[in-house]
């Protein structure tokens, strides 16, 4: 009776795989033709992403001295220029499926989860590097400043950056106290690029804080630099979960896909 049961399975399994089959094909193609969208917009944001990083180091080189630190952003630029390509391999996968291009797409999904995979983790190492640096990197500009409390040559560097994020010191004014210490016989002042913008005629004396940016810069650009490779690491995170669903769906789509090019092997071309 068992032996009859098992003949019964086994009789079974194909007519339930044949079942399932089209109802299988048909989801692999919608949810590839999906995905296949999904890469076209999302390689704008990742290389949105990548630009922010290359400009983040770009604009304050003279805080970061390791080139290399901009390194995610060119892999994830690099990454969405390949998405294009890759979404439109996708969509016309889901129409009509084709081994070449199946195996064509099945490449540049991997060569994407490398490149995402890499600029990921890259972005996570050198943020925690990058942020370590920027606090003695700003102590230094700020104790090599020239004392003066007017925008000079020499000052650029710190003025730039104090404009730009509306920002006074490391921490906060009176790290310009802390530096003009030696220079005790100048009058107490910090530099104009201190002042808030809606002051005009702000010239940095202590006698008017409330004309001055009471935040420091360092809080400031580190909140830039974690949310720029936040950005950059959650966007290569999430699309390389979305590239192994294509995967997975081209998987399914390649094995109803014969062989075509094999045929010659078949017993009847020798008969």
């Amino acid at each position: 009776m068992s032996i009859v049961r098992r003949v019964r399975a086994v009789v079974m399994l194909p007519s339930l795989w044949c079942c399932e089959d089209p109802w299988l094909r048909s989801s692999a193609q919608a949810l590839l033709r999906f995905l296949g969208f999904v890469f076209w917009g999302t390689a704008a944001a990742q290389a949105f992403g990548g630009v922010l990083v290359i400009l983040m180091f770009k604009n304050y080189r003279y805080l970061f001295q390791e080139s290399y630190l901009s390194l995610p952003g060119w892999l994830a630029i690099a990454a969405a220029l390949i998405l294009l390509p890759t979404g439109v391999l996708a969509v016309s996968i889901s129409i009509r499926s084709s081994r070449n291009r199946q195996g064509t797409f099945m490449y540049l999904l991997l060569l994407l989860v490398c490149l995402e995979t890499s600029s990921a983790v890259l972005a996570h190492v050198y943020s925690i590097r990058a942020a370590s640096q920027l606090e003695s990197a700003m102590g230094h500009l700020i104790y090599q400043h020239n004392g003066s409390c007017s925008q000079g040559p020499g000052n650029r560097a710190v003025d730039v950056m104090q404009r730009k994020l509306q920002c006074c010191g490391v921490h906060n004014y009176t790290d310009w106290l802390k530096a003009r210490v030696a220079s005790w016989h100048l009058t107490p002042c910090v530099p104009e690029s201190c002042c808030k913008e809606k002051y005009s005629h702000c010239r940095g004396h202590l006698s008017h804080l409330e004309q001055l940016s009471q935040e420091g810069c360092l809080k400031k650009l580190e909140d830039q630099l974690w949310f720029v490779m936040l950005y950059v690491f959650w966007c290569c995170t999430v699309l390389s979960i979305l590239k192994l669903l294509a995967a997975v769906s081209n998987g399914i789509l390649m094995r109803h896909q014969p062989f075509h090019d094999l045929r010659f092997l078949d017993s009847d071309t020798f008969s």
